[in-house]
């Protein structure tokens, strides 16, 4: 005999988690962040919990009287079974105090019934057959993702919810969404004080110029600043990057120390360094040829297992391949990669670095006009539209020779080592540049105004 099942509910949990608003109306605070009226499975109990968000937004005392009104005056008073219902509430919890706890019950029961709907929605797009078994694996990834973040889908919000809530956060104690700084000082003050949560960041060089090191270089002090890094390196394998952080970590040059040429001082430094280094909050995955859906996938489930990322680098993005692996129109497949981490960096609120390679074009150039454009990014004009901020390192000193920068500029002295950041689109501030020293035997990048750009 079939015994059609309930869905997972609490109701003496939604009644405990009411009635302690009712002894005591500041119970709201504590459990606003918890739940929601949709989580409630009972529909009377929703209507009461309702009636006392709405009080509490207009600043009005939360008591089995004035809830009663407002149930009232929505016209379900004597669909919840009148005041006596709330009397009942009141009656059967002793005290407001483990409220919270009653709270998370009828939270995880809701997340558990939102997982049953999943289950129907991913079977329903198995049953449709796509033709694309990616696009059906994002669709399925999709539905999970926003269950696990708690988040519905986006609508139409008034311009006054966005503006309360900026309000609410600009004027709270603790900032739960700090920028990411960089490390660099100068960098940060061009970028408004580092890297803007939501904003995808392109990174962008010739090769040998130092863009990996300065992304690995900007993760290194963002984990030291206890935010959390996730590293996509589709180019270097995770022994060379563990490498190139100790090495610079440890002020040893990079190739003495792959050979393992050390002296006694310098062994005892990586020793040292290897501890602090492994106590950061830093994740890397190495795996080579990955496509777009791997790697959002991983990036989401990351995010979940530590408690949110705060900061994702993918090094480089060319080397990615789109959803559905290796494409004939490469310059649609990285316009799909592009918008990918644009809507990874989003839907995570993390800044997203992506490091990419700038076209051949630029070598043809006379040599006064090498300095990189928006329209050497290789590959997609997708990359240009989708990013928050792109930045280009330039050197003059990998251009020009001594003798022709002599021959150029007499009163200049060469500029050996000095990388020009040149911040060419930021979409919510300024542009410009800014200088900073490349130690290219540590393949560290320094502010420029700790060290001497002639010695």
């Amino acid at each position: 005999m079939y015994v059609e099942k309930l869905p997972p509910h609490s109701v003496e949990a939604e009644e405990a988690v009411v009635g302690s608003l009712l002894i005591d109306g500041e119970t709201i605070l504590r459990i606003q962040p918890v739940l929601s009226a949709n989580d409630f499975y009972r529909e009377k109990n929703r209507w009461c919990y309702e009636a006392c968000q709405n009080l509490y937004e207009r600043s009005e005392a939360i008591n089995e009287l004035s809830v009663a009104h407002e149930i009232n005056r929505l016209g379900r008073l004597d669909e919840i079974g009148g005041p006596s219902y709330l009397s009942y509430l009141v009656s059967v919890v002793p005290t407001s105090v483990h409220a919270e706890h009653y709270a998370r019950i009828v939270s995880r029961a809701s997340t558990l019934r939102r997982l049953i709907n999943a289950a129907g929605e991913i079977a329903d797009i198995g049953y449709e057959g796509p033709a694309d078994v990616d696009d059906a694996l994002t669709q399925a990834e999709e539905v999970l993702f926003r269950i696990r973040t708690g988040r519905e889908r986006r609508d139409f919000v008034p311009l006054r919810d966005v503006l309360d809530t900026y309000l609410e956060q600009s004027t709270s104690l603790e900032q739960q969404e700090l920028p990411v700084p960089t490390g660099f000082s100068d960098l940060d003050h061009l970028l408004g004080s580092g890297l803007e949560r939501s904003d995808m960041i392109v990174l962008a060089a010739r090769p040998s110029l130092g863009k990996s090191a300065l992304a690995l270089n900007i993760s290194r002090y963002a984990a030291g600043q206890g935010f959390k890094v996730a590293i996509f390196s589709l180019e270097m394998g995770r022994e060379q990057l563990a490498m190139r952080l100790l090495s610079s970590e440890a002020q040893v040059d990079g190739h003495r120390l792959r050979l393992h040429y050390l002296t006694v001082e310098e062994e005892h430094r990586i020793h040292e360094k290897v501890g602090a280094l492994s106590d950061l909050p830093i994740w890397i995955d190495d795996t080579p040829l990955s496509n777009i859906v791997e790697i959002r996938s991983k990036i989401r489930r990351l995010h979940a297992e530590v408690g949110g990322l705060d900061l994702v680098v993918m090094d480089y993005m060319q080397l990615a391949a789109g959803g559905s692996g290796k494409s004939e129109n490469r310059v649609l497949e990285m316009g799909e990669i592009s918008r990918s981490l644009k809507g990874i960096a989003r839907d995570l609120k993390v800044p997203l670095i992506a490091v990419s390679q700038l076209s051949r074009e630029i070598e043809r150039r006379e040599r006064d006009g090498r300095r990189p454009r928006l329209s050497d990014l290789r590959e997609s004009g997708s990359i240009e539209q989708d990013a928050d901020v792109v930045a280009f390192i330039y050197r003059e000193d990998k251009t020009y020779t001594e003798e022709e920068w002599s021959r150029r500029y007499p009163d200049r002295p060469f500029p050996h080592n000095v990388a020009e950041i040149i911040v060419e689109k930021h979409r919510n501030g300024p542009i410009g540049s800014v200088q900073l020293y490349f130690n290219e035997r540590l393949a560290r990048f320094e502010n420029l105004a700790k060290r001497d750009p002639y010695e």
